[in-house]
């Protein structure tokens, strides 16, 4: 599989801008996990996240859903947290509630999930975290990762 294809500056940049609504498929209660922080760090910016877990009834403050079909509200991006081997079944998920994007993370690749997204139309990003690419794009990165709430070229204390 072609990655650079699903890592194209352009899309991420308009799935990011574009989208409002991150349903976090396999986003965890527990707030070590990546999943948490990255539904944490989204809904902070702005997004409405909507956990899909089967195993929790709430995360973040906001109901969980067992799978996509169950969500009631429209999906702009499914955000995938979950094995390589079950990418195939969300991605069949997300084109069945008309999700406009299919975001999976670091290491979350399958040539098979990423077709069936990509052949039904949806923006499909592979291999990249959406919460560091929001922060590349958006200006809200430190060059140590994270955010000063600072705009400066000068980096004090340093000699």
């Amino acid at each position: 599989m072609d990655l650079q294809r699903y890592q194209n500056p352009t899309t991420i940049q308009r799935v990011l801008h574009t989208a409002r609504t991150v349903a976090i498929v396999g986003l965890s209660a527990n707030e070590l996990r990546a999943s948490y922080f990255v539904g944490y760090y989204l809904k902070r910016h702005g997004y409405t996240v909507i956990p899909v877990n089967p195993r929790e009834s709430q995360i973040l403050g906001e109901k969980s859903y067992p799978s996509l079909a169950d969500v009631p509200v429209p999906i702009d991006v499914v955000n995938v947290f979950r094995a390589p081997p079950a990418v195939p079944a969300v991605a069949r998920e997300a084109v069945a509630v008309h999700a406009k994007s299919l975001w999976c993370q670091f290491g979350v690749i399958s040539e098979e999930g990423t077709q069936i997204a990509a052949d039904a139309g949806l923006d499909v990003v592979v291999d990249r975290c959406i919460k560091i690419e929001h922060a590349r794009y958006v200006g809200r990165m430190h060059w140590l990762g994270f955010n000063t709430q600072r705009i400066t070229s000068v980096r004090t204390g340093l000699q």
